[in-house]
């Protein structure tokens, strides 16, 4: 896995194949065929792999809020250290083990701020959506080229400060704000705008519940 791993950073996600990783660690690439049947369960791996160093010493804490925006930013670390990777696979499901712990910790989070059922079922699947695909989202922008990556950067105190304020008014009201805006910032505001509705609906949920037992 780490010799996968070294190889899509070094020389993009096409040169991964077996034969690369067979040569890379100096055996034949049919050796590498014992552990994984095709390259979609070698990618499966590398998925699992991503969560797991995310999940590396976790541990949660008393606030269920500060364990989902902790868990978040470990995701978002992960990926940022393996970019290649993340384009590659935060899209997938690896089902497996660091996927499933991962889940039992967001899920019990969940529960912890009163929601259950179908309710927790579908943030835990918004919270880590959310975390990959932002997380793999900055990743595609660390992996272009430099002059690319700059050429963008510039356009938030370029372009957008040119662009007619007769045309877009709206735009003109907030554009000299926009260059402020990292990519860290982005983030943590994405993540706290999800908790923020986490917190709305069990507070909603809980009303419901009395509600009920008062009926």
């Amino acid at each position: 896995m780490d010799t996968a791993m070294a190889v899509i950073e070094r020389d993009g996600p096409d040169a991964l194949t077996f034969r690369r990783l067979g040569t890379d660690l100096g055996a034949d690439h049919t050796a590498v065929l014992r552990h994984f049947r095709g390259k979609d369960e070698l990618l499966l791996g590398l998925a699992a792999r991503l969560v797991s160093d995310a999940l590396r010493d976790f541990a949660p804490s008393d606030s269920w809020r500060e364990t989902l925006a902790s868990l978040a930013r470990r995701i978002r670390a992960a990926c940022l250290q393996h970019p290649g990777v993340a384009v590659l696979v935060a899209a997938r499901t690896s089902r497996r083990e660091p996927e499933f712990h991962g889940a039992d910790v967001v899920i019990g989070a969940l529960i912890e701020a009163g929601l259950h059922g179908r309710e927790a079922a579908s943030y835990y699947r918004v919270l880590a959506d959310t975390a990959l695909a932002a997380s793999a989202f900055e990743a595609s922008f660390n992996v272009l080229d430099k002059g690319a990556q700059e050429g963008d950067r510039l356009a938030w105190r370029r372009e957008y400060l040119m662009a007619s304020p007769q045309r877009y008014p709206n735009l003109a009201q907030v554009a000299p704000h926009l260059a402020e805006i990292d990519e860290e910032d982005q983030f943590e505001t994405a993540i706290g705008l999800l908790l923020d509705a986490v917190e709305l609906r069990a507070q909603r949920a809980r009303a419901e519940g009395s509600e009920h037992r008062e009926n």
